[in-house]
């Protein structure tokens, strides 16, 4: 039977009374004591999709361990929606606006912007990766020998697997690591999932167990058997992902590694679904996250303080005993804010109530649109609302409609929006896009949008009523936009100080389309 440690608008207490253990201060490692870290990184799942959070349609097994051994974080935001800037920003504890060419998707990643596995080698720890690492992108344009998540360990294959999943042992591979590890040296390995990444094999949530009538279905898309059918193809790709994390979990026990390492799973954008991935809404950055610990952080606590993925840098580096170069350089420091105090704490709810906002920032995503054209946004997350600055909109933010074929003609309409994800629920909202019904989702999806939006998370998590322009809301927006224009100015956002067109510079190595000017 399984156990939920918390559902969607209500928390209920483990049904195990953990012991309270002494809590030991996260930092001020030994080197005797310094920790292991395991970070597990999902592709394209957005929150609250994992079992432990009351989802009724997945299975977690693994996570859900992770977070009842540890803490459960029901407010944590990835910098980014897309993967390629998220990961950048949650390497380096930087937000996307600060990284240059790795803040936007598939470009490179300048060296002169330390990821924390580098640090940790340089410290002493055994590092390495398996899966997807940073990207997509190129990394040596940035200067660097290697992807900046470590060395690469995939010499183990699964082929007894759906179509659309990685032939990746991963599992097998992090097992790999270990015996290739120098006797007890500590380590850090990176398991980058390539799920549940599009494409899934339609119909094997059904195939395998899953029932269209368990499925959640967000307010943001219809409740329809296509998108079901859809989000639970979905649902199994993050299963499959748990399953691979299981394992490793029970191989770090095996060993009697488990409680002296640090496990960290999350993922690093929201759902390959319209109006989630790529978007600043809060399906595009509101992220699963649980931390396990052993007896240094205490089990069975649900946070709900509001996180960043670039807190994570800063905290691992600090529970690992490393500084950070800009202490001595002044150079380039980290945004994130260490969890330490958050981590090694005794209760739930909220911890930290400085923690006021997070922030998130897309430029370009896939080739979208005439010329390369970004479509930039930057948003701000309080506990309440969500402010979005969509900075061009005059530019379609899902791509343009048409784009020029391989053959130099003009292809149909509604053939470019290329930032969203391939699936069978674009293609189900451009078929039945003028039912009345449908119709709706589809331009929610794909239509140009106002330059400001401001939702009401806690009544309308869909972010379907933008609030930006209502009377009774003037006064909440403009105290959000002043925090909001505070911190870009603080952190030097481009797009706030001069405009940000050096976005639009910077090399795209994946495939760029041929679009029509604008009109």
């Amino acid at each position: 039977m399984r156990m939920h440690i918390v559902g969607r608008g209500c928390r209920t207490l483990p049904v195990v009374v953990w012991a309270l253990l002494s809590i030991a201060h996260v930092g001020h490692a030994t080197e005797q004591e310094r920790p292991n870290i395991l970070i597990a990184i999902s592709d394209d799942q957005s929150y609250p999709h994992a079992s432990a959070y009351g989802c009724r349609f997945i299975e977690t097994p693994a996570f859900d361990r992770v977070a009842r051994q540890g803490v459960l974080f029901t407010h944590a935001f990835a910098a980014s929606p897309g993967c390629s800037p998220s990961r950048a920003a949650l390497l380096t504890g930087r937000y996307p606006w600060q990284l240059e060419h790795a803040g936007t998707h598939a470009s490179s990643f300048s060296a002169k912007y330390v990821a924390f596995p580098d640090l940790l080698e340089d410290a002493g720890y055994f590092v390495g990766f398996t899966g997807k690492g940073w990207g997509p992108g190129n990394y040596r344009d940035g200067g660097r020998s290697r992807n900046p998540a470590g060395p690469v360990f995939e010499r183990h294959e699964d082929q007894d697997r759906p179509q659309g999943i990685s032939d990746n042992d991963y599992a097998a591979n992090f097992e790999d690591f270990l015996k290739r590890r120098p006797g007890e040296q500590p380590f850090c390995f990176w398991y980058g999932a390539h799920e549940p990444h599009r494409f899934f094999e339609k119909g094997v949530g059904e195939k395998n167990g899953g029932k269209l009538a368990d499925v959640e279905v967000p307010t943001y898309l219809p409740d329809t058997p296509e998108v079901r059918s859809d989000l639970l193809d979905y649902g199994y790709e993050i299963e499959w992902f748990d399953k691979h994390l299981g394992r490793m979990l029970d191989t770090l026990e095996q060993a009697g590694a488990l409680d002296n390492t640090i496990i960290i799973v999350t993922s690093d954008n929201g759902m390959a679904f319209p109006r989630a991935k790529a978007n600043a809404y809060e399906y595009g950055i509101h992220m699963p996250l649980a931390i396990r610990w052993g007896r240094h952080v205490r089990g069975g606590r649900v946070v709900d303080d509001l996180v960043s993925l670039i807190d994570l840098a800063p905290t691992l580096l600090e529970a690992a005993g490393v500084e950070h170069p800009s202490a001595r350089t002044g150079q380039y420091p980290m945004s994130g804010r260490s969890l330490s105090s958050i981590l090694r704490g005794d209760k739930a709810g909220i911890i930290e109530p400085r923690r006021t906002a997070v922030f998130s920032a897309r430029e370009r995503h896939s080739s979208s649109r005439y010329a390369n054209l970004a479509y930039p946004q930057r948003c701000m997350r309080t506990r309440q609302f969500l402010y979005i600055r969509n900075f061009r909109p005059d530019r379609w933010p899902a791509g343009a409609p048409q784009k020029y074929e391989n053959d130099g003609a003009l292809g149909p309409m509604h053939g470019g929006y290329h930032d969203i994800d391939a699936c069978p629920t674009l293609d189900f909202f451009i078929a039945r896009r003028d039912d009345p019904t449908i119709g709706r989702y589809f331009h929610l999806s794909v239509d140009k949008r106002p330059a400001e939006e401001l939702y009401d998370i806690v009544n309308d998590p869909g972010c379907l009523n933008n609030l930006a322009d209502a009377p009774d809301f003037a006064a909440i927006k403009k105290k959000l936009i002043a925090m909001f224009e505070d911190y870009l100015w603080k952190t030097a956002d481009p797009r706030i100080v001069d405009g940000g067109d050096i976005f639009e510079t910077y090399k795209r190595y994946s495939r760029i389309r041929q679009f029509p000017p604008p009109s």
